[in-house]
């Protein structure tokens, strides 16, 4: 990493996630008329789906909140945040508490999701808010909702099982990766708040045991995206298909907790372990970039998109292969970096109307103009951007 290519990181990374995405989305994606922000854009910016997604209310909220809190005070940024949190007061929850997935326009219910996967982008909003304004109904709002997601997924019997458990019980690391940056998030703007019977790092401790002791397999050299109730390899389409852009997301997740802990060694073992056996099954050797799914047993895969490249796995990619060079000083991180991160930039960003495109062909041509709508929004990328910039603007 010389003095001059991390200069040129820097700038881009923070050119675009303040020139480019941010203001992109406060342009085209904030609706001014409802409140909160609409993501189904086409690729000038211009409206093409008016449902509204939940979670994406929250994952805005926060983004626009926290480049408020650690980049600058811009009015706007904390303004968006705000309409965003509204709207999820005013039209986010049923009578039960629970949040709905999609909404329209206009606020009213669409679809009820068996996850709760929007609470805990509401509740990281809400506490980001409270962080940037000292608003106590918001870090309540933001306890509140991480509430509803603790219930929920560690409750017995209260979400409704993927399979029939009485003949293929699982579960998936997917709750564990977020219960573990959920619980990061509140406790940097809250504090150690107890909530569900454990404290912030209390949660945290649980998710990576139960990430480390169900879904690591040493055998395999992979992280498995679900597994039986003992961490059971389950030989079938759903149990074999691994997704190495999450489980480098939950790499990184653990890396951030190892750094947090003085970079405690276990916990960078654990991170750069994931993040060795997942850019090996993930990277493609062929045509560059990651791969969305892979067979663990390497058979054909059910899901016709398996071999495309998607925007949020290079997303998380970028931030783990750096994460992990500064945390272990391993040139292999930095050459990784430079590869996932050079391909990512040659074929994502629309150089004529900004942003990224989400979704591209194995060779890395575009598949489909959206910028965005119910999966893609002003999340993955502009935190990919801010945490990598943040990063690298660290001395030392």
């Amino acid at each position: 990493m010389t003095p001059t290519r991390r200069a040129e990181l820097i700038q881009t990374y923070r050119d675009g996630l303040l020139l480019d995405v941010l203001p992109f989305w406060l342009r085209h994606g904030w609706d001014r008329q409802h409140g909160g922000v609409i993501t189904g854009l086409d690729r000038v910016g211009r409206i093409v789906e008016t449902d509204k997604a939940m979670w994406f209310q929250g994952r805005a909220a926060w983004m626009y909140a926290t480049t408020y809190l650690t980049v600058e005070r811009r009015p706007e940024w904390l303004e968006f945040a705000a309409s965003c949190l509204d709207f999820i007061r005013r039209h986010g929850r049923a009578a039960d508490g629970k949040m709905y997935f999609t909404v329209t326009r206009e606020g009213r219910p669409l679809r009820m999701r068996r996850y709760v996967y929007s609470e805990c982008f509401a509740a990281i909003a809400f506490a980001a808010h409270a962080k940037a304004t000292g608003d106590a109904r918001s870090a309540e709002d933001a306890a509140a909702a991480w509430a509803t997601y603790l219930h929920h997924t560690f409750t017995p019997g209260v979400m409704p099982p993927k399979t029939d458990p009485a003949t293929r019980p699982m579960q998936g690391v997917a709750p564990r990766m977020i219960t573990m940056v959920t619980a990061q998030e509140l406790r940097a703007h809250l504090g150690e708040v107890r909530v569900g019977g454990a404290t912030c790092t209390e949660w945290i401790d649980r998710a990576i045991g139960e990430i480390e002791r169900y879904f690591l397999k040493p055998d395999l050299q992979v992280l498995l995206e679900v597994a039986g109730p003992n961490g059971e390899f389950l030989d079938h389409f759903d149990g074999r298909q691994l997704n190495p852009g999450h489980a480098i997301e939950a790499a990184w997740f653990i890396l951030h907790e190892a750094k947090h802990r003085g970079r405690d060694p276990r916990l960078v073992r654990l991170g750069t372990t994931i993040l060795d056996w997942m850019w090996a099954r993930g990277w493609d050797s062929a045509h560059g970039g990651m791969l969305y799914h892979i067979d663990a047993l390497g058979r054909p895969l059910q899901e016709y998109w398996h071999d495309m490249k998607f925007w949020w796995p290079h997303n998380e990619t970028i931030i783990a292969t750096l994460l992990a060079w500064q945390l272990t000083g391993d040139a292999k991180y930095l050459d990784w970096h430079r590869q996932v991160h050079d391909w990512a930039y040659a074929h994502f960003p629309d150089r004529e109307h900004g942003e990224w495109y989400g979704y591209l062909h194995r060779d890395g041509t575009v598949s489909t103009q959206l910028k965005g709508g119910t999966w893609k929004g002003p999340f993955h990328l502009p935190r990919m951007q801010w945490y990598s910039w943040q990063l690298l603007a660290e001395p030392g």
